[in-house]
């Protein structure tokens, strides 16, 4: 479907999670905002999958999804 964002590739640092999207932008956002990555080993982070067309991602292991477009959107709701 035209206009949806879609992952690629997901790699992590110290401090932030990278998403690669389909159209080569990059999404990086705070480990601090998803408690349960931040405290998951680095086994369980690399363990993760594409769902919903690419459109989110999933951690079968930590029993956890997120959304790719939710990451655009999230600051502002941290910050409120």
């Amino acid at each position: 479907m035209p206009g949806l964002i879609k992952g690629k590739e997901v790699h992590f640092d110290d401090r932030y999670l990278h998403v690669t999207l389909e159209d080569g932008r990059i999404i990086s956002t705070p480990m601090a905002w998803y408690p349960e990555l931040q405290k998951a080993s680095l086994q369980d982070l690399k363990n993760y999958r594409f769902i919903c067309q690419n459109t989110g991602i999933e951690w079968v292991s930590l029993d956890y999804h997120l959304n790719i477009e939710s990451m655009l959107f999230k600051e502002s709701s941290a910050a409120a």
